[in-house]
């Protein structure tokens, strides 16, 4: 009973965030204030971090001509204010060095403050999908939801809820790699629930190697398969008197990063570097 309370209570935020918008709107001008931009400080709250440098460069310079047409939204503290909404026009009114900017004062806690940044992130679609999983587990948390809850409450499905949320497993490397867009989303849905170690050895591979979603599906059944694993554990000589399918040693080698061929009952190691033999040595030893 008191989940269910705490997600009505989540459902009118979002009323609020629609009341606030509605204030920005033309007809609520008189209520819009010019406040001096050294005078704002960000929301601490705000889940968002990264801004793409070249949206805001072409925001500046359209504030420069237009002027900016929607205020952002602050609240009072003290002598001073906090964005409550609207960080990327308050960011691009400073590289447009504009000295003010229009703004609408709201009076609400710190905690609504949070809340009001989550649900407007999420609602207008700015996140990127790590901040965007984070955004979910807080609201989780702040209403006590379970996943279902939350996605009845922002209209999403609840398998998209609990998918996002998965990735917050992967080691913050891989997360990196995935908004670097140097592996794709179905790469790191791949490796969430391999160790750390294993997450950040097939990042390189996949990055090096430029593996496949497949690839790294085969990758990771040899490293969940503790068959394989154990005879994979065992010193060179007790792999070479052995029966071994080639192409299982050939998709073990490629998980450490090495270039590797299997053919006509021959295996191939290349090396680009003295390192990399270093470490193959390396590997042979442990």
């Amino acid at each position: 009973m008191a989940k269910e309370v705490l997600g009505r209570g989540l459902g009118a935020l979002l009323g609020e965030i629609e009341e606030a918008y509605a204030n920005e709107m033309p007809q609520r001008r008189g209520d819009v204030k010019e406040i001096a931009l050294g005078d704002i400080r960000p929301n601490p709250y705000q889940p968002r971090k990264t801004f793409d440098p070249e949206s805001l460069v072409e925001l500046a310079d359209s504030i420069r001509d237009h002027g900016l047409l929607q205020p952002v939204i602050v609240v009072r503290e003290g002598e001073k204010y906090t964005l409550v909404a609207g960080e990327r026009r308050w960011r691009a009114c400073k590289l447009a060095k504009t000295k003010n900017i229009k703004a609408i004062v709201v009076s609400i806690t710190q905690e609504q403050m949070r809340e009001h940044a989550l649900i407007e992130n999420i609602q207008r679609e700015s996140l990127n999908i790590i901040e965007l999983a984070q955004a979910y587990e807080d609201l989780i948390k702040i209403h006590n939801l379970t996943h279902e809850q939350l996605a009845q409450t922002i209209h999403k499905s609840r398998s998209h809820i609990t998918n996002t949320l998965r990735l917050l497993q992967l080691s913050k490397k891989v997360q990196k790699a995935l908004l670097d867009e140097t592996i794709t989303m179905g790469h790191a849905k791949v490796m969430i629930g391999l160790s750390e170690k294993d997450q950040i050895v097939m990042t390189n591979s996949i990055i090096g190697q430029k593996l496949s979603v497949r690839d790294v599906e085969n990758m990771v059944k040899t490293i969940k398969d503790p068959v394989k694993e154990s005879a994979f554990s065992e010193k060179p000589e007790r792999i070479m008197s052995i029966d071994l399918d080639l192409d299982t040693i050939k998709e073990w080698m490629m998980m450490f990063g090495f270039t590797c061929k299997a053919q006509n009952g021959k295996l191939t190691i290349g090396f680009k570097d003295q390192e990399e033999v270093g470490r193959f040595l390396a590997l042979l030893e442990s």
